[in-house]
């Protein structure tokens, strides 16, 4: 049934792409009392309310919120026109696998709705400022490396590659020519990293160089590395706005976690599943036509 809303909602847009001419009229002045239940149309006596367009522009795709305004508001009203006139249609063929899929969406937005809000009202100036000073206000000066390396899948290849750079082949173009991931076309340039950022024992590798050696073959689960150490530096806490991002992530995630933590402590839950085989869950049949 979602798929199939989808389908008539791009359907609905597209026709309006090609069809819809402007009227060479007059067009009457702006309302200024619109609200949410604003009513645009109705059909059959059923109403459908600029609260409802806007819900659908929201869910919309970005490429489809950049139409003209026209075009874009007759294609979520002509939607919203057929959706009406079938629901009411489909009203009277609702089974109970219906009714159980429509009770389902409606826990998922409900508890989604309870989820959001405790995110944004997680993400205050003062709660950012407290979490930077927890993690970076005391840290001290880390160590940074900036390296380099080419992943091969077998040790064979990869103590053929190192060979060939210690006979004079530049490290970069071997990379790009040889290495098997995204850092290639870089000349397999890592950037600057904390060995913490790295999977062992690539970091313990890194970790034993100076700058300018080559290291290799080293296995990781990823593969067979050859490694170069560009250079090494002490690098200072980040800023407030350079860790902005991840913090508010952070808060986000654990207000989201603590909420449902503390909300599914303080229900009565009783499961009762005795006698139940999870097998059952790959009994469709149970759900009826």
């Amino acid at each position: 049934m979602a798929k199939l809303t989808k389908l008539l909602g791009t359907a609905a847009l597209l026709a309006c792409l090609g069809g819809v001419a402007l009227a060479e009229d007059a067009k009457p002045a702006p309302r200024t009392d619109l609200g949410a239940d604003t009513v645009v149309a109705t059909v059959n006596g059923k109403d459908i309310t600029l609260g409802e367009m806007l819900t659908v522009r929201n869910g919309l795709p970005v490429e489809y919120k950049q139409l003209p305004d026209d075009v874009l508001f007759n294609g979520i009203l002509d939607q919203l026109v057929q959706q009406t006139a079938l629901s009411q249609i489909g009203e009277g063929m609702m089974t109970h696998r219906d009714e159980i899929a429509l009770e389902v969406d409606r826990r998922a937005y409900l508890a989604g709705v309870v989820l959001d809000t405790t995110a944004k009202k997680a993400v205050t100036d003062e709660a950012l400022q407290k979490a930077y000073d927890e993690k970076y206000a005391k840290a001290e000066p880390t160590k940074e490396y900036h390296a380099a390396h080419i992943i091969v899948p077998t040790e064979d290849e990869a103590k053929a590659v190192k060979a060939e750079i210690d006979g004079g082949k530049d490290f970069a173009e071997e990379a790009k020519a040889k290495s098997q991931d995204g850092a290639a076309a870089n000349g397999g340039d890592l950037g600057w990293f904390a060995l913490d950022k790295m999977v062992q024992p690539f970091a313990d590798a890194v970790a034993g160089m100076k700058d300018g050696d080559i290291a290799g073959p080293i296995q990781t689960e990823y593969g067979w590395h050859v490694i170069k150490l560009y250079g090494t530096r002490m690098a200072e806490a980040p800023k407030l706005d350079d860790v902005r991002d991840q913090l508010t992530g952070d808060l986000r995630q654990k207000a989201v976690e603590d909420r449902v933590t503390d909300t599914v402590a303080k229900a009565k839950v009783e499961k009762k599943t005795d006698g139940i085989d999870p097998a059952v869950l790959k009994d469709d049949k149970i759900l009826g036509e």
